[in-house]
């Protein structure tokens, strides 16, 4: 069995070739690790090797991890995961990415709790892009509205767009849902936004989501493996 360290260089070399098929830059697509349910034992040893962004999905979790590694220059701490509103003030205080608002409430609470010492923080928009009714995100036709409610907020940075596919082996419905987030995001900047992030793109179809334009891919199992604790 691979260690974690093969684990997550495999993952390395997924994103190279990748990115090298398509004719991009190495260094147009960053990695973000997905640590959640995993101790934040393993979140240091990565962090060892060079890994920096790490994605949590739930906020207690967030919290500890982000508490027990505080000593741990130049970790980046994405919060991926739906948010509600009553739990904004632990990711407005201590995130650097939030990826996963889609609706003006989430962001106004996230703007308001923002501690000016921080900095902005960096948000992306979630997009149904499947229409699964089941699933979270804006969809496709209200985009343009909450991105412009957002943008206007303050100590928050609309950087883009996020989604997440529907689960299939159809590689060419996996294409087509993300072709859409880019033709949103490119809609968007046509209008005179700077959105530069496309958050795209998980263990099973990143060499499907960088085709079609992911800037950051959320790399859980295939660095940390199955993920056994229950939330």
């Amino acid at each position: 069995m691979a260690t974690m360290f093969e684990a997550w260089q495999d993952v390395l070399r997924r994103i190279d070739e990748a990115v090298v098929s398509i004719q991009r830059p190495r260094d147009s697509v960053r990695l973000l690790a997905v640590s959640k349910t995993f101790p934040a034992e393993s979140v240091r040893a990565l962090y060892g090797h060079g890994q920096h962004a790490f994605g949590e999905n739930y906020v207690q979790e967030f919290i500890a991890k982000r508490e027990a590694l505080a000593d741990l220059d130049g970790i980046e701490w994405h919060f991926i995961g739906p948010l509600q509103s009553n739990k904004t003030r632990s990711v407005a205080e201590g995130a650097d990415w939030v990826h996963a608002i889609d609706r003006l409430k989430i962001a106004e609470r996230l703007s308001a709790q923002r501690p000016d010492a921080c900095g902005e923080l960096n948000v992306c928009l979630q997009v149904n892009v499947s229409g699964e009714t089941s699933k979270s995100g804006v969809a496709p036709d209200g985009v343009a509205a909450l991105a412009a409610e957002v943008a206007a907020l303050p100590r928050l940075k609309l950087r883009g767009l996020m989604c997440i596919p529907e689960p299939t082996d159809d590689k060419r419905k996996l294409s087509s849902q993300f072709a859409l987030l880019r033709k949103l995001q490119q809609g968007l900047n046509d209008l005179g936004y700077q959105l530069d992030t496309l958050s795209m793109g998980m263990s099973a179809d990143l060499d499907i989501a960088i085709a079609e334009g992911a800037t950051l891919v959320r790399i859980g199992t295939a660095i940390f493996g199955q993920r056994t604790a229950a939330h």
